[in-house]
């Protein structure tokens, strides 16, 4: 008899699980995530269901509860390989890097060959600014995948903070060629190729960042800072406007606070294009560990002086396993 209630169990949350593919495959994340609660109501130690279900929740924003069943799935299977890359994930999010990097080393021995694994773990080591390690583990991602192109654009962040210009040109044009509609890899590949002193293959990737990416002003930013330095003051001064539009829109949006050089770059350039310092933006980013988000490292000097040499980060990608979102460009994306 209890052999067979366990079939039933069984058979009652495979049910559950391929209803809730189904409206996966239908792009229905709200119905999926009622299905799911229901089956984990139903088997609430089924480590899959609820990995999924925290999946689900991290894909649509909802960190509670997305780390509560995370949780509970490591609570029975304490080397949840989805769980732990998810939950580990969402610690980097929060620059707790060491803590994340303690989650992964426990799946690192049963798990060796894991791209995403890698990728995490290189970003965790980005974010404790340990960039010779950061590479060494997302070169070994990118052995292991090859066509992943989060990887790739983690490559080229890194050596664009390295000041490799060269390298992060390489590693961001084979992103491109596998993400070709994300403005924020031109934006960056513009940024490179301001630093090769290629200043209108810089524009023209500018200029298609800017098409692509309706959200993000710190690409009509960096975007007007190199208009700037070339002498273009009435473009620059376009792109500024278009970045001050932008931060309007986030500011009714979200809660969202601007990494204080980009603040710091946006009103040395609002003053030297004599638009008035008076910014819509006024909050800084309150914890430094936030950084490696959406962040400007223009270095500007005094705004009579060129306005630097207008670098930008692009916020730190960690592949969160299955049913991860795709980065909009507005905060910077998992």
């Amino acid at each position: 008899m209890k052999q067979l209630n366990l079939t039933r169990k069984t058979g009652h949350d495979l049910t559950y699980i391929m209803l809730g593919k189904i409206h996966l495959l239908a792009g229905d994340l709200d119905k999926a995530i009622e299905i799911y609660k229901k089956a984990v109501e139903f088997s609430p130690e089924n480590t899959e269901l609820l990995t999924t279900l925290g999946l689900l929740y991290l894909q649509v924003g909802i960190y509670q509860k997305a780390f509560e069943h995370l949780g509970n799935a490591l609570t029975y299977d304490p080397v949840n390989y989805k769980a732990i890359l998810a939950a580990g994930s969402m610690m980097q999010t929060h620059g707790d890097f060491d803590v994340a990097l303690t989650k992964y080393r426990v799946i690192a021995s049963a798990v060796p060959e894991s791209p995403p694994l890698w990728n995490n773990i290189g970003m965790c080591f980005f974010g404790k600014k340990k960039y010779v390690a950061a590479i060494s583990c997302l070169k070994r991602a990118n052995y292991l995948a090859p066509f992943d192109w989060k990887i790739l654009y983690n490559l080229g962040l890194v050596h664009l903070t390295m000041q490799q210009y060269a390298s992060a040109f390489h590693f961001l044009s084979a992103a491109i060629n596998f993400q070709p509609k994300m403005g924020e890899l031109y934006m960056l590949l513009a940024v490179a190729l301001t630093n090769l002193e290629d200043t209108e293959n810089a524009k023209r990737a500018y200029a298609e960042a800017v098409r692509l990416d309706k959200y993000n002003p710190l690409v009509n930013l960096n975007y007007a800072v190199l208009l700037y330095n070339q002498g273009e003051k009435r473009d620059a001064l376009a792109q500024y406007q278009e970045m001050e539009k932008k931060v309007n829109l986030l500011k009714d949006s979200s809660s969202l606070e601007y990494d204080s050089e980009m603040v710091e770059t946006a009103q040395k350039l609002g003053a030297a294009l004599q638009v008035g310092e008076a910014l819509v933006w006024t909050k800084p980013v309150k914890d430094p560990k936030s950084k490696q988000r959406t962040t400007s490292t223009s270095k500007a000097a005094s705004f009579q002086q060129p306005l630097g040499s207008n670098q930008a980060l692009g916020q730190a990608m960690s592949s969160a396993a299955a049913y991860s979102k795709l980065p909009s460009g507005r905060r910077g994306h998992k």
